[in-house]
């Protein structure tokens, strides 16, 4: 038996499932980023390798610590992903001198050269979502204030990236 209950005005209600921002977020995040998956295919890389690339584009070598800080994930998440761009030749990984725990992650020749073809990525997925420039930053500066708002960007490197796509 089915049991529904209706509120005096639905469209008030704010229990509805199309009323929660959460909802909106999560499918609105994995749209996108499925939106990303054929134009990422083209270099070669999912959308979570692409992201550890955006942080080694922006400065190599880096530590494990610091690109996990700077993507606002744990290390041991950032890890199989740091293995398999190493696999594919795009980056290496070295132990610090003077300090055996941490490692390096820099960008080999390859790694670097990819970066000229991602340079079209932003531009496409605008064009992609239908999103102009002012339209993808006011939805930036809305998603850095909730991860404000919700501590997410406390000590990681989140909050400091400029407004792209």
């Amino acid at each position: 038996m089915t049991t529904s209950v209706t509120p005096a005005s639905s469209a008030q209600d704010d229990l509805l499932l199309e009323h929660q921002l959460c909802f909106a977020l999560t499918v609105a995040s994995r749209s996108v980023v499925g939106a990303y998956k054929p134009v990422l295919e083209k270099l070669g890389l999912t959308h979570p390798q692409y992201l550890v690339m955006l942080c080694l584009w922006e400065e190599s070598p880096r530590t494990v610590r610091n690109i996990s800080e700077a993507l606002a994930q744990e290390p041991a998440t950032i890890s199989p992903l740091l293995r398999r761009l190493e696999a594919a030749g795009l980056l290496t990984r070295r132990r610090v001198d003077g300090n055996e725990r941490a490692l390096a992650v820099e960008l080999t020749p390859a790694g670097a050269d990819l970066r000229q073809e991602a340079l079209a990525v932003p531009g496409t997925m605008m064009e992609r979502l239908g999103l102009t420039r002012d339209q993808v930053a006011e939805l930036h500066g809305a998603m850095m204030g909730l991860i404000a708002a919700t501590g997410g960007a406390a000590g990681s490197g989140a909050g400091h990236q400029q407004t792209r796509q």
